[in-house]
């Protein structure tokens, strides 16, 4: 390819409305411009990237015992009912009805539907076992589009789908799904680490994700010295076995609070610390009330207080069954005098005095202390960990690094099986639900990783697979005869040879030129300029590590082949 021939609108200022780094340094190679909020077009050299990562997932897809599939990006909004995720999906999913009437959605995952295919497919234990996967555009209605292609409303996503007749079958092909997935983040040039994830609207049993550090990203990872890892959604901490300090008052007092609801509404306005305040949320687990309270200064992890309760499901409560429960509009609850199970973290153990709120409209209650006020139904681990927590194996404190995913594996079992009817006969002639395996990878955020790992303050340095050129042709002066002639040759000889080559044939300035190479990051630079060339040289340039050497024009194919070259 010729630069003269092809789109590639490089920058030299850095877009006012990009953050991230991967954002910056696509926009200004020339790889995606922006249609929309969260909608991006892929220009040549970005859309080369993105078919060397699908060829290399596809390749290890394939290698890991899966076969590829095509699915429909418009789905059936009955589908999503029958799983019951219609509703949990929310505000993130683009619906609309046709002009029949009938209502769709634009699918941001294909776990109904490869579940209604296979379970129409399917008859006995014989058919199974079965693991399909494609490559498709999916869709969210993503309220907040940042940072290029990390966090998009159109994206890229290789979803794979196992189906088994027993545990045995779907740790097998967990297991195969999840190697393949270490080849294909080490040939992609990625550092990441495997983290135990909760399986989340998903569902399931088991889940672990693939991140890596990225400051942009919207997950954070709990690490340890002693070598503790989890993604903070599911990370523990040590009980602290905080002992509850005498209280200073001798009884509690309620006090108006004219629409102050919020933990920093009523801090603000009363110089009350968050940390010496006891945030009170009610929940609804598998249809019962209960009251979760932590610190003022901390979340509530609904993840570990589901499990913390022994609940199937749990969800915050509407503020209907909020007024129900305490009495009170939302922003005024707190554990005094609730009628129903209070749960408290175990922070609260070592709190005294604090302010909560009063179980009645524009009303909190200040002094209050465990036990002389109220006694809770057990305590445990119910919230998000912090920096600086104990870790759960006793060897350091946590450390909690801000990481992207690019890579999810989940065990859900018969979640969508048993709802969707995908069910087998098995040899004893008994009708069971399969057991199902769920294997997903961001395209598009594996292009932004490797930039965000692999550049410096010039540009993009490409691990050489997923490089849209492993080759560039510069020449310092296009009008130079000899220089452009040999120039051409070199070009021609490495195409006859097989290799991927881009030939920047701009009748620009050098320096321009040089920048431009720098930008764009393509792994081996070969430079033919007029003093090199009289004396039979050109140089090549590794963009990685910045080496530089002159190679004799005879020996420059030998040279290049020495090179690494991709698989």
């Amino acid at each position: 390819m010729r630069w003269s021939q092809t789109l590639i609108p490089t920058l030299r200022e850095v877009p006012k409305d990009a953050e991230a780094v991967s954002h910056k340094l696509a926009l200004r190679a020339g790889l995606i411009r922006q249609l929309s909020s969260g909608v991006y077009s892929y220009l040549p050299l970005g859309f080369r990237v993105l078919k060397k990562i699908v060829q290399i997932i596809r390749e290890e897809m394939l290698r890991g015992g899966a076969d590829e599939v095509l699915m429909p990006a418009l789905h059936p909004a009955e589908l999503w009912k029958a799983s019951g995720r219609y509703e949990s999906l929310g505000e993130d999913k683009i619906a609309f009805k046709n002009r029949s009437g009938h209502e769709f959605v634009l699918g941001p995952t294909h776990e109904e539907v490869i579940t209604s295919l296979v379970g129409s497919s399917i008859k006995s234990f014989r058919d199974l076992p079965v693991n399909l996967f494609q490559i498709q555009t999916k869709f969210r209605d993503e309220a907040r589009p940042r940072f290029g292609v990390i966090r998009t409303k159109e994206f890229i996503m290789k979803d794979a789908y196992s189906f088994d007749i027993d545990e045995k079958g779907l740790d097998e092909n967990y297991r195969k799904m999840s190697e393949a997935y270490h080849r294909i983040f080490t040939r992609c040039g990625l550092t990441f680490q495997v983290v135990n994830a909760d399986p989340g609207m998903m569902g399931g049993k088991m889940s672990q994700e693939f991140m890596v550090e990225c400051p942009y990203g919207e997950d954070r990872v709990a690490t340890s010295e002693g070598g503790y890892l989890a993604s903070v959604d599911i990370a523990q901490r040590a009980n602290p076995n905080l002992k509850t300090p005498a209280p200073k008052s001798e009884k509690p007092e309620v006090f108006d609070t004219p629409n102050l609801r919020t933990i920093e509404e009523i801090g603000k306005s009363f110089k009350v610390k968050p940390g010496q305040m006891l945030k009170t949320i009610i929940y609804r687990a598998d249809g019962k009330p209960v009251a979760a309270v932590v610190p003022g200064d901390t979340e509530v992890n609904e993840g570990k207080l589901r499990r913390h309760l022994g609940a199937s499901e749990i969800r915050q409560a509407t503020p209907e069954e909020i007024e129900s429960a305490t009495g009170a509009p939302v922003g005024f609850a707190g554990p005094v005098g609730l009628k129903i199970p209070v749960i408290c973290d175990w922070d609260v153990l070592g709190m005294a005095d604090s302010v909560t709120g009063a179980n009645q409209k524009d009303k909190h209650i200040r002094n209050v202390n465990l036990n002389r006020d109220f006694k809770p139904a057990s305590f445990g681990d119910i919230r998000y960990v912090r920096e600086g927590d104990k870790s759960p194996d006793g060897k350091g404190n946590l450390r909690l690094t801000t990481t992207m995913e690019i890579g999810h594996i989940f065990k859900l079992g018969t979640r969508y099986t048993e709802c969707l009817n995908a069910v087998f006969v098995d040899e004893k002639g008994d009708r069971r639900p399969a057991l199902m395996g769920c294997y997903g990878i961001g395209v598009n955020r594996i292009l932004a990783a490797a930039i965000e790992e692999h550049h410096d303050d010039k540009g993009i340095k490409w691990p050489a697979e997923i490089a849209p050129f492993e080759i560039e042709i510069v020449t310092v002066n296009q009008d130079h005869l000899e220089t452009r002639e040999a120039a051409e040759k070199i070009y021609e000889e490495l195409l006859r040879e097989g290799r991927e080559v881009f030939y920047d044939d701009r009748n620009e300035r050098a320096g321009v030129k040089f920048n431009d190479a720098d930008l764009i990051g393509i792994p081996l630079r070969v430079v033919v300029g007029e003093r090199n060339l009289a004396a039979g040289n050109v140089e090549v340039k590794s963009r990685m590590t910045g080496e530089t050497q002159l190679v004799s024009l005879r020996d420059l194919a030998k040279a290049l082949s020495n090179q690494k070259k991709p698989a």
